[in-house]
C-alpha cells in the first residue's frame, strides 16, 4: 500500500512538472510566431491535463479497493495489528488532498478548454492569413524566390529555422528572409509587428593604458597545460610589459584612442580542433605559437581594450550569440565585438556557426598565421582556377588581416612577438661570463638530429656541444653520446644556458621559431644552413598545403635572421660543403659580439606596431584613391595620374599637387613605384632600394597612365586576374592591369613580366610601419 501511494504521489509530481514544462517551453515572446506557437502549446497541455485527471482518478480507485480489503482482512494480530494501520492514517489525509487535486486539475482543463476555443478562432484568421503569402517579385530582392524555394525543401535541415519561427508556411519563409536574413523585402502587413530596433551604438570610450595584469591572468583561465604556460610567460615578463606600456604612453602624448571590445578565441586549443599543443607543452612540443599567443594578449590588454578570451567552442559561441542548431542561421543579434583575434581554425569555426553573418562581420577578424596567406590561395575562386587551393586558404579576406610570426611577406601584416630585453648590467655580466667553445643545438624533438653526425662531429672539434631534447626514459640515441643532453628545460634555465653559449646552432628546422632571436639576445651567435636552392610548396613537403608559395623567399632556417640582423649576429652557410662550415665555425668563436634585439621584437615596438593597427587598419570601409589634380584640358580623356616622375627619372612618387586622403594608411606621401626586374618578386625590388613593398599602394598605379609615365610602351591594355598584375610583357609590348583588388600582391615573379612595385619606407628597427605611421 505504501509503495502505491508513493508511486502515485511521484507521478502527480511528474506530471506537474510536465504540465509546467509544456506552458513555460511556450512563452510569448519566444518566437516572432506567438500565435500559431501558443495554439500548439495549448492543444498539448490539455492532452496532458486529460491525462493527468484521468491518473488521478484511476490512483484513487486502487486506493479505494485498498481501504475495502483493509476492512475485510485481519492481516495482523496484537500489537502488531496497530502499526498497518497507525501507518495508514496519513493516507486518508493523502486521498483527500488527491481528490482536492483532481478538482483543481479538472477545472483547470475546463478553463483550457475555453481559452482554446477563443484561440483557434483567432488561429484560424491569423493562419489563413499566412497561407496566402506570395513570393514578391522585386528587383532589388532578385534572390527571394529562390531562396524561398530552398526553404520549401530544407527548412527542417537545421533547428534554427524553427527557432526562428519558421514552421512551414509561405509567410514564415518570406517572413525569415525578410527580417532574419535579407534576401527577400519586408512584408506590409508585418508592420505593426517590427522587430525591436537594434540599441543605439555604445557611445566611445577612451582607451587608457592598464598597470596591473592580475585581470588579464583572470581572462585567460585554467585547466590546459597551454593556458598555465602562457600565463607562467606574462608574468615572466611582466616588468618589461609595464616600462614599455608607459613609454608608449609618453611617446602618444595624450593622443585620443577609442577602447576596443575585443575577443580573443584561440581555435588550436578547443578540443574539437584536437588541442594537440597541450599535451606537448611539456614535452618538448613547438611552443612558438603558445609565446605570441601570449605576448598578443598581454599587448591588447596593456593598451586598454575590453577583451574576452576563449578556448571552447562553447564559449565562442556564447560571446556572438549564435542561435542553435547546426550554423546555417545568422547571430541573434548584432556581433558585440568590434575585432576578433583567431586562428585558421577558429576562423573555420566562426564560419561553420555564424551563417551569413560571418560574411557581413568577417571584415573585423585579425587572423593570427604563422606562415602566412599570399593572395594567390587566399582568392578562392583564383586559387581554384589556377591550382593555388589548399587546405587553410581561399577565405576571401583582405590579405592584410592575415597577421604573422615574422615579416616575410608585406601581403600580411607583421604581428610578431616578444624577445626578454636585458638591461646594461645585465649585458656586461653575459659578456664577461661567455664560453667561446660552448655551443647549443637549437632542437627540442630528437627527429631534427637524425642524420646530422657529419655536422656535430666537426662542431665537437672546436666546442662542447649541449643539447635539450626531451625524453622520458633513456636518452634519445639520435643525440650523439658527446652532446652534453640537458633534457626539456625550463625556460628561464633555457635563458640561463643561452647566456653561457657562445654558439646557437640550427640544423634547418623548426623554421622561423623564436629561439634563433631569445640566443641573439643573450649573445649567442645564430649559424644557420643555407638552402639551395631556397625551400618552398614546390620543392618541400613542410610548405605543402600552406597558403604560401614563398618561392625564394625561404633560402635559409630563419629568413628574418638572414636578411633582417645578419653578420656578425647571424651566419649563413653552406652545410654541404665542409670546409665552409668548419671556418665560419673557427671565426665565429673568435668574433665578439654584444647581445642584440631588433627592436620590433621588444615589449615597446610590439605595442607601438598592434596600438597602429588597431588605430589605422579599417577593412569594413572600402577607401577609392583620392581625386587627382584637375586636369588642365576639359578635352583630356582621363584624369591625370596622381603620380609624378622623381626628379632623377628612375621611379614615380605621389605629386605634390594631388589631394591626399587623410584615413589613407600608410601616409601616400611615403609611396614609390619602381619597376622589378623579371626574376623579381616586388618584395625583393622594394627591398634592392632600402624600402617596403606596400600591397595598400597598388590601387594607386593600377592605372594604363603610369606606363606611359614610366616610359613604358604598351601596344596593348588587358584588365586580368594575375596576383603578378599590374605588368608589362616587355618582349610584346603588352601591358596587364589588375581586374580583382584582392590579388594585389608583393609576392610572385615570373620571367615573362617585368612588374609595378609600390615601395614605402620604413622605421629603422620597425618594418611594419613608415616613418609617419605611428
Amino acid at each position: 500500500r505504501i509503495f502505491v501511494l508513493g508511486i502515485g504521489f511521484f507521478t502527480l509530481c511528474f506530471l506537474m512538472t510536465s504540465l509546467g514544462g509544456q506552458f513555460s517551453a511556450k512563452r510569448l515572446g519566444d518566437s516572432p510566431f506567438t500565435i500559431r506557437t501558443e495554439v500548439m502549446g495549448a492543444l498539448e497541455s490539455r492532452g496532458v491535463l486529460r491525462r493527468m485527471s484521468d491518473m488521478l482518478e484511476m490512483l484513487m480507485k486502487r486506493m479505494d479497493v485498498l481501504a475495502r480489503l483493509e476492512n475485510s482482512t485481519d492481516f495482523h494480530k496484537g500489537d502488531e495489528a496497530r502499526f498497518p494501520l497507525d501507518r495508514f492514517q496519513p493516507a486518508a489525509g493523502l486521498m483527500e488532498r488527491i481528490q482536492a487535486i483532481a478538482q483543481n486539475v479538472s477545472d483547470i482543463a475546463i478553463k483550457v478548454d475555453q481559452i482554446l476555443r477563443n484561440s483557434l478562432l483567432n488561429g484560424k484568421v491569423m493562419e489563413g492569413r499566412r497561407d496566402q503569402c506570395e513570393v514578391p517579385r522585386d528587383p532589388k530582392y532578385p534572390d527571394c524566390a529562390g531562396k524561398v524555394e530552398w526553404m520549401r525543401a530544407r527548412w527542417t535541415s537545421d533547428p534554427c529555422y524553427a527557432f526562428f519561427g519558421v514552421d512551414g508556411t509561405e509567410c514564415s519563409f518570406l517572413i525569415y528572409l525578410s527580417e532574419v536574413e535579407w534576401f527577400c523585402p519586408p512584408l506590409p502587413w508585418r508592420n505593426q509587428t517590427a522587430a525591436v530596433p537594434s540599441p543605439p551604438p555604445r557611445p566611445p570610450v577612451q582607451a587608457a593604458f592598464q598597470s596591473d595584469l592580475a585581470h588579464l591572468l583572470e581572462l585567460i583561465g585554467t585547466g590546459k597545460e597551454s593556458l598555465s604556460f602562457m600565463k607562467k610567460r606574462i608574468r615572466h615578463l611582466a616588468q618589461q610589459w609595464l616600462r614599455a606600456a608607459r613609454r608608449l604612453e609618453q611617446k602618444l602624448k595624450g593622443r585620443q584612442r577609442d577602447q576596443k571590445h575585443i575577443l580573443i578565441h584561440i581555435g588550436f586549443l578547443t578540443e574539437e580542433s584536437g588541442d594537440v599543443f597541450s599535451p606537448r607543452v611539456l614535452k618538448g612540443g613547438p611552443l612558438g605559437e603558445m609565446v605570441q599567443w601570449a605576448d598578443i594578449l598581454a599587448a591588447l590588454f596593456l593598451l586598454g581594450h575590453s577583451l574576452r578570451v576563449t578556448v571552447s567552442l562553447k564559449e565562442l559561441q556564447s560571446h556572438l550569440g549564435v542561435p542553435p542548431g547546426r550554423g546555417n542561421c545568422p547571430l541573434t543579434s548584432p556581433l558585440p565585438f568590434d575585432l576578433i583575434y583567431t586562428d585558421y581554425h577558429g576562423l573555420q569555426q566562426m564560419k561553420q556557426h555564424m551563417g551569413l553573418s560571418f560574411k557581413k562581420y568577417r571584415c573585423r577578424v585579425r587572423v593570427i598565421d604563422t606562415f602566412g596567406t599570399e593572395p594567390a590561395y587566399n582568392h578562392e575562386e583564383y586559387a581554384t582556377l589556377r591550382g593555388y587551393r589548399t587546405n587553410w586558404g581561399y577565405w576571401n579576406l583582405q590579405p592584410t588581416q592575415f597577421m604573422t610570426m615574422f615579416p616575410h611577406t608585406p601581403d600580411n601584416s607583421f604581428m610578431g612577438f616578444v624577445s626578454e630585453e636585458l638591461n646594461q648590467t645585465e649585458r656586461q655580466l653575459i659578456k664577461s661570463n661567455k664560453v667561446s667553445s660552448m655551443a647549443v643545438v637549437y632542437g627540442k624533438e630528437a627527429s631534427i638530429w637524425k642524420g646530422k653526425e657529419k655536422f656535430l662531429a666537426i662542431l665537437n672539434k672546436y666546442m662542447e656541444i649541449h643539447g635539450t631534447v626531451y625524453y622520458e626514459t633513456q636518452r634519445p640515441p639520435e643525440v650523439p653520446a658527446f652532446v652534453k643532453n640537458h633534457g626539456l628545460l625550463p625556460q628561464h634555465e633555457f635563458q640561463q644556458l643561452l647566456r653561457k653559449a657562445k654558439l646557437f646552432i640550427g640544423f634547418g628546422f623548426p623554421y622561423e621559431g623564436p629561439a634563433p632571436l631569445e640566443a641573439i639576445a643573450n649573445g649567442c651567435v645564430f649559424l644557420q644552413a643555407r638552402f639551395n636552392p631556397p625551400h618552398s610548396s614546390l620543392n618541400h613537403e613542410f610548405f605543402r598545403g600552406k597558403p604560401t608559395s614563398r618561392e625564394a623567399s625561404v633560402s635559409s632556417q630563419h629568413p628574418y635572421a638572414e636578411d633582417f640582423i645578419g653578420k656578425p649576429h647571424v651566419w649563413t652557410v653552406d652545410y654541404n660543403n665542409s670546409e665552409e662550415f668548419e671556418a665560419a665555425v673557427k671565426t665565429i668563436m673568435r668574433t665578439q659580439v654584444d647581445p642584440y634585439l631588433p627592436y620590433e621584437y621588444t615589449c615597446e615596438g610590439m605595442l607601438e606596431r598592434i596600438h597602429a593597427y588597431i588605430q589605422h587598419q579599417d577593412f569594413c570601409t572600402t577607401l577609392s584613391p583620392p581625386l587627382p589634380p584637375k586636369a588642365k584640358s576639359p578635352a583630356m580623356q582621363s584624369p591625370p595620374s596622381p603620380l609624378a616622375l622623381s626628379p632623377n627619372a628612375t621611379h614615380l612618387v605621389w605629386s605634390p599637387s594631388a589631394s591626399r586622403d587623410p584615413r589613407a594608411w600608410p601616409p601616400v606621401d611615403s609611396l614609390q613605384v619602381w619597376v622589378s626586374e623579371s626574376q623579381h618578386t616586388c618584395t625583393e625590388t622594394c627591398r634592392r632600394h632600402g624600402l617596403v613593398c606596400e600591397p595598400t599602394f597598388f590601387r594607386f598605379l593600377n592605372k594604363e597612365e603610369v606606363f606611359l609615365q614610366l616610359s613604358i610602351t604598351c601596344d596593348s591594355t588587358e584588365y586580368e586576374m594575375n596576383h603578378l598584375y599590374p605588368a608589362v610583357a616587355e618582349n610584346v609590348h603588352e601591358c596587364y592591369l589588375q581586374k580583382e583588388p584582392l590579388l594585389f600582391s608583393c609576392a610572385g615573379y615570373n620571367t615573362k613580366y617585368r612588374r609595378l612595385c609600390p615601395c614605402r619606407d620604413f622605421q629603422h628597427g620597425q618594418v611594419a610601419l613608415c616613418r609617419d605611421c605611428l
